[in-house]
Formats: C-alpha cells, sequence, structure tokens
C-alpha cells in the first residue's frame, strides 16, 4: 500500500477591504488572493476511522483541526466506511493570517476524494469547503484569485507572471475577533456596483497588468497595530529595506513585501535581523500532490 503525499501551500491577501458587517455576524470583504510557495506537507494512507499526527508542538490533532474536521465531514456525508492515516509536517506558521489550516482542510478533501475513490466533482467539494471555512474555497484552487461576499465568491485573475515577496513573521497572536471588534477599524461603507466596490475594481485592473505593488492594501492594519504597534514598526522595516509595498496579510500577525525579484527578496530578506523571515514566489495553484512512496 502506498502513502500519498501533498503539499499545501500558503496564500497572501495582496489586499483586503472589509465592508459592512451582515445579519449572520460575518463580514462582507474584498480581496485579492495569492498562493506563495511556502508550504506544509501532509500524508494520507489507509486507516482505522480518522488519526492526525503533526510534527508542530502544540497543534490540537484532533476534532479540533481543520485537516481531521475535513475528513471528518467527508466521511459522514458520503457514508464511506474507509479511514485514513494522515502525517502533518507544519512549515506553514500557526495562526498567522496564510491560511495554513483552511489549505491543510483543502488539500485533506482533495487528497481523501481520490484516496477514497468517492469521485466528488469540484462544486461538491467547494461545497463541503464552505462548510468548514471562508477560504477553504479558494484554498482548492489557489493561484490569484477576487473574493468577495465573506471571501467565498472567487472570480480567477490572470496568474501573475513569477512575483517575489518576503513574509515577516511576528513571535506574536492576533485574535481575528479582535481585530473585527476594535473601534480602530473603519468599515468601507461603499456600495458596491455589480458587485465590487470603484476601489476595488481599481484594484484587479493593476492585477491584470501585472502589476501589484499598488494593488497592496489592508484595511485591517489600522486595528492590527493599534493591539501591536511593533507591526507597523515591521512593515516600516520592510518599507525601508526597499520593498514596492508592504502590507499585512488577513488578520494577522504575518506581513509581506513585494520585491523587485529573487535577488532582491534575499536581499531584504537578510536585512531583517529581528524576525523570522522568508524569501517567497507567487504560486498559481495551492495543492501539489507529490511522488507516492511504498510504505516501509
Amino acid at each position: 500500500m502506498r502513502a500519498h503525499t501533498y503539499c499545501s501551500y500558503a496564500k497572501i491577501n495582496l489586499y483586503l477591504d472589509v465592508l459592512k458587517r451582515r445579519r449572520d455576524g460575518y463580514h462582507n470583504i474584498e480581496t485579492v488572493f495569492q498562493t506563495i510557495d511556502l508550504c506544509d506537507r501532509l500524508t494520507f494512507e489507509p486507516g482505522d476511522g480518522i488519526t492526525l499526527e503533526c510534527d508542530a508542538v502544540g497543534l490540537e490533532t484532533g476534532p479540533g483541526n481543520l485537516a481531521y474536521r475535513a475528513a471528518a465531514l467527508l466521511r459522514a456525508r458520503t457514508g464511506v466506511a474507509q479511514g485514513v492515516r494522515i502525517r502533518l509536517e507544519k512549515r506553514i506558521p500557526i495562526a498567522a493570517g496564510l491560511a495554513g489550516g483552511s489549505g491543510n482542510a483543502a488539500t485533506t478533501l482533495i487528497a481523501l476524494n481520490a484516496l477514497w475513490g468517492l469521485g466528488l466533482v469540484p462544486s461538491q467539494l467547494a461545497r463541503l469547503a464552505l462548510e468548514l471555512g471562508s477560504d477553504i474555497p479558494y484554498c482548492l484552487v489557489g493561484g490569484t484569485m477576487a473574493g468577495t461576499l465573506r471571501g467565498e465568491q472567487l472570480a480567477p485573475l490572470p496568474i501573475l507572471p513569477e512575483t517575489w515577496f518576503v513574509t515577516l513573521h511576528p513571535p506574536l497572536r492576533l485574535s481575528t475577533a479582535a481585530v473585527y471588534q476594535s473601534p480602530h477599524l473603519v468599515r468601507n461603507d461603499a456600495r458596491p456596483f455589480a458587485g465590487r466596490t470603484a476601489a476595488f475594481r481599481r484594484v484587479i485592473r493593476a492585477i491584470e497588468r501585472g502589476d501589484v505593488a499598488p494593488a497592496v492594501y489592508n484595511r485591517m492594519e489600522t486595528a492590527a497595530f493599534a493591539l501591536h504597534p511593533e507591526l507597523a514598526q515591521a512593515k516600516q522595516r520592510l518599507l525601508d529595506a526597499g520593498c514596492l509595498a508592504a502590507a499585512m496579510s488577513g488578520s494577522g500577525p504575518t506581513l509581506f513585501g513585494v520585491c523587485a525579484d529573487e535577488s532582491h527578496a534575499r536581499a531584504v530578506a537578510a536585512a531583517e535581523v529581528l524576525w523570522p523571515v522568508r524569501a517567497v514566489r507567487s504560486m498559481p495553484f495551492s495543492i501539489q500532490k507529490q511522488e507516492s512512496a511504498a510504505n516501509p
């Protein structure tokens, strides 16, 4: 019996605007998702029930883990009797605004659809993904995409030419709820036209030209920086080091900077001495199957 291994890539939000609060308590957003080549590795093999092992200390490996929940949801909805053993090699920082857990869940849906021979089509997987989280439908596909509503209404954008970034990983936690509830978060009250605000349409046009830097923005920064002023200082360090633009990803705390090319990204990364930093590039997809290996 062979084990099947997948790379589950991280995302950044090149652009993120927060619109009105919805009746269900969530917020509508406008965002541009972009996959980057920072990844976790997940290995799947037949097992009894569902078990998840992880090399990251302190990460939940039971029903609170999104990959575990994805496997359980798939079993429950399809009635499949097969089980799975999942091994997770964690390289994407946890709770960092990079959709590491969401990507793991999306990868689990795709891997188990194949491993268990379920034959579910993409639209069926997307519906299951949305039950697990707002950005998991995006993580099924990846690349460069516009997201609206809670982020689940997706529209593909032209694939970026290879673009290099640095990602800066602060050693702190930010509560998404605290950011959304902050009095410093001033929501955009502009009314969308044909589903998009004027600002978002301008961003889309820039992305379509392959011009990333003018599109970089995150409305949630004001609230996050009020909670942790050192994040604002870190963003300024990226700009001072030569990044063409910089912003926070998602609700943070990860920051990223746009670079001119690979050598520029590595030079910017070398200039950061306070917090962990990586040079990464854009990716056109979010999940990649690796060569299968026979079990020992």
